[in-house]
């Protein structure tokens, strides 16, 4: 069993020739082609291609850590906020306890 990766442009526009999978000298058992449009090499996954350029990733990325860093703002700004009503609710609770109007007698 043998794939044909097609030709193709890479990311600096410069034409690569196609090439059979596995390659000669290569892992025998990457007979697939994988990739992207614009980068491709023979694996052992038949569903490791993706037809789209491989800087497209990059944005998936860029965009997961935009995401993360948000979330993780709002997780900090929300244990400040935790943080700051319990030390105003402990600071601010009466020091003695309060009299109850009946004073106790030994009998």
């Amino acid at each position: 069993m043998s794939a044909e990766c097609s030709s193709y442009l890479n990311a600096d526009k410069v034409l690569v020739s196609g090439f059979s999978c596995p390659r000669a000298g290569g892992d025998a058992r990457a007979v697939f082609c994988c990739g992207f449009q614009d980068v491709k090499y023979c694996c052992d996954d038949p569903h490791s291609f993706f037809p789209y350029e491989h800087s497209y990733m990059w944005w998936l990325s860029v965009g997961a850590l935009v995401g993360l860093s948000i979330a993780a703002v709002v997780l900090f700004a929300f244990i400040i906020t935790v943080c700051v009503l319990c030390y105003l609710f402990i600071s601010t609770k009466p020091r003695s306890k309060l009299d109850t109007g009946l004073s106790l007698q030994v009998a």
